[in-house]
């Protein structure tokens, strides 16, 4: 994906292993919920097996190199995305928005980006993941276009790594 500025400067991009501890702490401050991924290894896992599925909003500038994992990350992390395709379906999870950029559209370019790069793999449907108790949130996703599905529910098993 090539990043993406919009007309207020906003840069979407995919991360890089240079966003690893930034993306965490960002996650930690701004994110509802933890997961059993939410660590180095977790991150670092996503960004190897899937280099497009971790996006980032960032303030525009001088977009990062992407040939270079290492690369510094041009301004903080504002927002996040997963966008993850599995050749069947089209998940998303960890949306998030810093509390001091909310309510600037900054979710809605997220998702956007999301939904493109779901249309360029041939996705035919978004899902999401989003908590019960987040109202605000159930509030961004119904704008944006989404809806519960209340016949189903998420059935979670953690695996045991050996």
């Amino acid at each position: 994906m090539d990043d993406l500025v919009n007309d207020s400067g906003l840069r979407i991009r995919a991360a890089l292993a240079a966003d690893i501890d930034a993306v965490l702490a960002f996650w930690a401050q701004a994110a509802e919920g933890t997961s059993i991924s939410d660590d180095r290894a977790g991150v670092a896992r996503l960004i190897e097996r899937d280099p497009q599925a971790l996006l980032l909003a960032v303030p525009g500038g001088a977009p990062a190199d992407p040939a270079d994992p290492e690369a510094p990350a041009a301004g903080p992390v504002i927002g996040s995305v997963i966008a993850g395709f599995d050749g069947w379906r089209c998940h998303l999870y960890r949306l998030a928005v810093h509390p001091a950029h909310r309510r600037r559209g900054v979710a809605s370019a997220l998702l956007a980006a999301a939904e493109a790069r779901f249309a360029a793999l041939g996705g035919r449907r978004g899902d999401a993941m989003v908590l019960d108790r987040n109202a605000s949130a159930h509030r961004a996703w119904r704008a944006a276009g989404y809806a519960p599905q209340p016949q189903w529910s998420r059935w979670v098993k953690p695996l045991d790594r050996h």
